[in-house]
């Protein structure tokens, strides 16, 4: 037997002691695979700036003595399901655009329709199935939220098609993963303020870090098959622009805050935010791989701290 032969099913790019691979039967992998269950950086990120904007909502209905707990509490629950099953359903619908391209990068070689180990037909099935999950999240939202997040899926259509037309196709990718930095807000308020449209910008900037930072992984390949990215874009100049990416997701983040009333552990944890994206810029090697992947993953803990100290501000309020 071939010592590859348990790694058959795998993608190159995943853990292999991840969770999919432990419980789930192995006919279930290519689905898992497709939602990327078994990388779940993506639904982290996609959730984080949802969690932001309710948790800054909650901040600012405190401040009024309006706040309602098992609602602000029952929407993060929401939040969760609806960041997994969208991002699932988002990477099934960019991996039958990008079918093709897939199979030309090495990186991505290894995924499900490239392979052969799913036929189209079955991921559209499977990616139908994850949106309709998606639907009874949002329809438990009030009717703004709701006219709100079907308007999302005009950004989240064209996403997949912008490396074809843009250098900057991670600018596509922040609008539709930073919708939730709207959402959060209109699902406790049913309304938008200025606060959370800052919140939106601030996580479209940092989304565009994060991923010029991933998409150093690809650079490489990325340019024999033509495919575009702020990766190529910015180069050995890369450094540079995340400091004013980084930097302005903060800015933007602040000014939200102070417009919607947090108090100061909100502010604390933007600090310690701060002194994660400078400890990103100072080590980030752009030729290491492996690093690359490290330091976008490492965003999931610069998520959590801000929301921690959105959600400690909360008694404050």
């Amino acid at each position: 037997m071939s010592t590859t032969e348990p790694n058959i099913d795998r993608v190159i790019d995943a853990p292999s002691d991840n969770f999919v691979y432990r419980i789930l039967p192995r006919w279930l992998w290519p689905h898992a695979q497709l939602a990327r269950w078994d990388r779940p950086i993506g639904w982290q990120l996609l959730m984080w700036p949802c969690f932001w904007s309710s948790a800054l909502a909650a901040n600012a209905l405190a401040a009024e003595g309006r706040l309602n707990l098992s609602l602000f509490a029952f929407h993060l629950v929401l939040f969760f399901i609806g960041s997994v099953a969208m991002r699932g359903a988002g990477c099934t619908y960019n991996d039958l655009i990008d079918h093709d391209i897939d199979n030309l990068v090495a990186r991505t070689r290894s995924r499900p329709l490239p392979s052969g180990r799913i036929s189209r037909r079955n991921a559209k099935i499977f990616m139908v199935l994850q949106a309709l999950v998606g639907l009874a999240v949002l329809l438990c939202f009030n009717t703004f939220s709701i006219v709100l997040g079907v308007l999302s899926l005009g950004v989240v259509a064209i996403y997949p098609f912008a490396k074809r037309f843009t250098d900057w196709p991670q600018f596509f990718l922040g609008l539709a993963f930073s919708w939730g930095g709207l959402m959060g807000w209109a699902g406790l308020h049913g309304n938008l303020s200025l606060a959370a449209v800052l919140v939106y910008v601030g996580a479209v900037a940092w989304t565009i870090g994060y991923d010029t930072i991933y998409a150093h992984q690809d650079r490489e390949d990325d340019a024999l098959v033509g495919v575009r990215s702020t990766a190529r874009l910015f180069g050995q100049d890369t450094k540079i622009w995340l400091s004013g990416l980084y930097g302005l997701t903060l800015l933007l983040l602040l000014s939200a805050f102070l417009i919607a009333g947090a108090a100061l552990p909100a502010i604390l944890g933007l600090l310690i935010a701060a002194g994660l994206f400078a400890w990103q810029i100072k080590v980030l090697d752009i030729d290491d791989g492996a690093q690359c992947l490290a330091l976008f993953k490492s965003n999931n803990r610069v998520g959590l701290i801000i929301f921690l100290g959105l959600v400690a501000a909360i008694p404050f309020a």
